[in-house]
């Protein structure tokens, strides 16, 4: 699963956007629906900050 690091992330959207399964939602900072998240790394991949990594 996508894991957040909530002081790197600046709700900037990119993950929301990329995600292929619609499983990361952004208020002010991005939440990933762990029973949508299909641990593709999509969001690892675009996210500028490295905010975004996988559970292993």
């Amino acid at each position: 699963m996508a894991i957040i690091d909530e002081d790197k992330c600046t709700g900037c959207a990119i993950c929301e956007d990329v995600c292929p399964v619609g499983a990361i939602k952004v208020n002010d900072v991005a939440n990933v629906d762990a029973e949508e998240c299909t641990d593709c790394g999509s969001c690892v991949d675009e996210y500028p900050n490295e905010a975004i990594s996988m559970e292993e």
